[in-house]
């Protein structure tokens, strides 16, 4: 989980090591099938490493992506992380079932914050068993959550033998820092994986996360993304595009 040999110089960074990188969101809820194609087009257009799609589109996902080289995650007790134990095992054997592959939980954030953490690692374990040899990473919802439950909570999604623990739903008011991204690397070390999600939406704040520990980034803004890591190389400079206000 090294990021040594990522290129974080802003005007000479690859866009091949940005795409590598990127899980594109597709989870609002008011999404139409038409808004989901237009999606998942644009995650195959620009050659993502996957998609992150909500339950229910899984199987459609997949079926749409065959041949893109574009993975399909998906993810479970989304985005409250309030269901029972047994119906986030369930959730993930049907994603499974339907060829997800990668599982994005979220943990019992009720559970944390009560300083319950076997139970914390309870659930997470049982999602962990139910993948296999599937990447499941847990969201922790950092937003919620103070420094010191912040380590715990990632010591436990790795006791559990989660294979990534990632920061945020992008639905809970806040996302990922720079902060809580060197806070979770240091506390898992390098062989565990860390996510920034949420709030990631344009290509300075992605390489920001990068620097500061990050190997995967979750973000609906793929395209604003890697159309400024093209202009960059292009022109040596930062274009005018900003931030995609609208992304998640």
């Amino acid at each position: 989980m090294d990021n040594a040999a990522f290129p974080v110089d802003p005007d000479h960074v690859s866009a091949d090591a940005v795409r590598g990188l990127i899980d594109h969101a597709i989870l609002k809820p008011e999404l139409t099938r038409s808004d989901v194609d237009a999606q998942l087009d644009e995650a195959a257009a620009y050659r993502v490493f996957s998609v992150c799609v909500r339950p229910s589109d899984v199987a459609y996902a997949v079926g749409r992506l065959t041949g893109t080289g574009v993975g399909v995650g998906t993810v479970i007790g989304f985005p409250h992380g309030t269901t029972s134990t047994a119906a986030k095992v369930a959730e993930s054997l049907q994603a499974l079932a339907d060829g997800a592959f990668e599982l994005d939980m979220v943990q019992n954030i009720g559970a944390a914050k009560s300083g319950d953490w076997e139970r914390v690692e309870q659930d997470v374990r049982a999602v962990v068993d139910a993948a296999g040899s599937t990447v499941v990473k847990v969201i922790l919802e950092t937003a919620f959550l103070t420094d010191d439950e912040i380590v715990a909570a990632s010591r436990a999604a790795q006791r559990a033998g989660a294979a990534f623990v990632k920061t945020s739903t992008g639905f809970a008011g806040g996302g990922a820092t720079a902060d809580h991204i060197r806070l979770m690397r240091a506390t898992v070390g390098p062989d565990t994986g860390v996510k920034a999600s949420g709030g990631v939406r344009g290509l300075d704040t992605f390489l920001e996360m990068v620097e500061a520990g990050a190997n995967r980034i979750g973000t609906s803004a793929s395209a604003r993304i890697l159309d400024e890591v093209a202009h960059r190389a292009e022109t040596g400079t930062a274009s005018a595009l900003g931030d995609d206000s609208t992304s998640y």
